[in-house]
């Protein structure tokens, strides 16, 4: 047999990873191969493969002739949009794409070449957890791999794409990297499957309820994206790709856009209420402003009482922050402090500014709240947003009350451009409770309280729950029509393309986790 012809037997067999019955069986449960899973997340004919003859190390559990070239796992290096990227993705018809020493050495190889070369690493991961022919030395093959998670957080981005089950030691490192997306119906995450919590807790639950898409896009926060399959998930991963730099020493990705910088949006004008109770979508707002009414939202479906974001302002890729009226007032509880700061840090770690449109009423207060530890969580946004260097834009639409004001990106936190709309309200907090405390021994004598205290409240309110108060201390660089705010926001935004700030040298603070 020619040289060429033996290569060409062994490229075939090592492509077909457990043979044609078990990807057939992969078909069946409507999930697509390894291969077929790079082949739509990267740019046609981009993919190079890495160590496509590996074999799993024998041991006396494993035959021969079940060590199939590849190890359960395809590695390598290709292109989204034409940017490098490096990937791996896992083979379930090899051992139930389970993790062992060569397996991981694979993977641990193309996650030191992403750090060495600048580029995002990503993870499509279907995995049944660590093989236990090879004990030990599968647990440890999961240590390296999140030694490297670690090494590179803040480095190089790092997206974890949950394609079929993910238990136990598998579920870490997808939970270290920066974005977790899940497929419904046929991803799932869990520290332990359904038949072990029986036997510990005794409770019966099915796979879906127990660690299911939903389940970690809505209620645990888990996962920040979920699709309805896997082609609409390697169409999430390109786009959310193409609002990331390639690593930390990148800037911001730039691309053109046809949306003029000085467009108006006079619809703004009119979408505060004048009653201050009355909610409105902050959705709307932040689509009238950015560059062609984008922007792909994270953690859509958990913590919906503040937004999070990645858009495009004047075609450089932003990050968004903003409270929701629409949920719980936009008040700040555990769940939004925590999805909030996370993205705060993420997009301070990678050069992408910030732009926070305010509508805070406060802490969530109440006992719930407390004793789970909202003075620890909401201290941890307060935290991301101090400790971030990267141009920070705010917009305050209507309130802003309490240690809340000075939490969402304020100027005293070394915001860069802080302007509001004249519906603001900037106070301690809203002008009832405040007339409530400040003039509770005027109300209780007077001949009509009700009416002393609407008084007294529209006192307060022209004196103290507007902007100007603000704005005369510095702390407002400018009151702006609503109509106005792409344009200055794009005028601020290139005034700092070339910020430079620093945190005191420190091998890293102690953010209160």
């Amino acid at each position: 047999m020619k040289t060429t012809d033996r290569l060409t037997d062994v490229r075939a067999k090592a492509s077909l990873g457990g043979g044609k019955q078990r990807i057939e069986q992969q078909h069946a449960k409507g999930k697509l191969t390894a291969r077929e899973r790079i082949d739509l997340l990267l740019d046609e004919g981009s993919f190079t493969e890495l160590d496509a003859f590996v074999l799993a190390r024998p041991t006396e559990l494993i035959p021969d002739d079940e060590r199939v070239m590849g190890d359960g796992v395809v590695t390598g290096f290709g292109r989204i949009d034409g940017r490098h990227v490096y990937v791996f993705s896992q083979d379930f018809t090899v051992f139930g794409g389970s993790l062992a020493e060569a397996h991981a050495q694979k993977i641990c190889k193309v996650m030191d070449l992403a750090v060495r070369n600048g580029a995002p690493i990503i993870g499509l991961n279907d995995s049944g957890g660590a093989r236990i022919q090879e004990g030990v030395v599968s647990l440890g093959g999961y240590a390296d791999i999140f030694l490297r998670n670690v090494l590179a957080s803040g480095v190089v981005p790092q997206i974890s794409a949950i394609m079929g089950p993910c238990a136990g030691g598998a579920v870490y490192s997808p939970a270290i990297t920066d974005f977790i997306v899940m497929v419904r119906d046929t991803s799932y995450m869990f520290v332990t499957g359904p038949n072990v919590v029986k036997t510990v807790t005794h409770e019966n639950v099915t796979f879906d309820e127990l660690g299911g898409a939903d389940v970690h896009a809505h209620k645990s926060g888990v996962a920040h994206f979920e699709t309805d399959d896997e082609p609409g998930c390697a169409a999430l991963l390109r786009r959310l790709v193409g609002f990331l730099p390639s690593n930390n020493l990148d800037p911001a990705p730039v691309v053109a856009t046809d949306d003029p910088p000085d467009r108006e949006a006079s619809e703004l004008d009119d979408i505060v209420p004048d009653l201050t109770t009355k909610p409105y979508d902050m959705k709307e707002v932040v689509r009238r402003v950015v560059d062609d009414g984008e922007f792909l939202e994270v953690h859509e479906g958990w913590a919906q009482n503040i937004i999070c974001a990645f858009a495009r302002l004047d075609g450089r890729s932003i990050g968004v922050v903003a409270q929701q009226p629409m949920v719980l007032a936009g008040v700040l509880d555990i769940d939004a402090s925590v999805k909030a700061a996370r993205f705060v840090r993420f997009c301070d770690a990678f050069n992408i500014a910030l732009v926070t449109f305010v509508d805070v009423p406060g802490f969530l207060p109440g006992t719930e709240q407390e004793h789970r530890g909202i003075i620890r969580n909401g201290a941890k946004l307060l935290y991301a947003y101090a400790e971030a260097t990267v141009p920070k834009l705010t917009v305050i639409t209507r309130k802003a009350y309490g240690g809340a004001y000075d939490v969402m990106s304020s100027k005293h936190i070394r915001g860069d451009y802080n302007v509001a709309w004249p519906s603001a309200e900037i106070a301690v907090m809203g002008p009832e409770g405040a007339v409530n405390v400040i003039h509770r021994d005027e109300i209780a004598k007077a001949d009509d309280p009700d009416r002393r205290r609407s008084q007294l409240v529209g006192e307060y309110i022209e004196r103290f729950a507007n902007p100007y108060v603000a704005a005369a201390r510095g702390y407002l660089d400018d009151v702006i029509e609503p109509r106005e705010t792409r344009r200055k926001l794009i005028a601020a935004l290139r005034s700092l393309a070339g910020k430079r700030d620093t945190n005191p040298r420190r091998k890293h603070g102690n953010i209160p986790l």
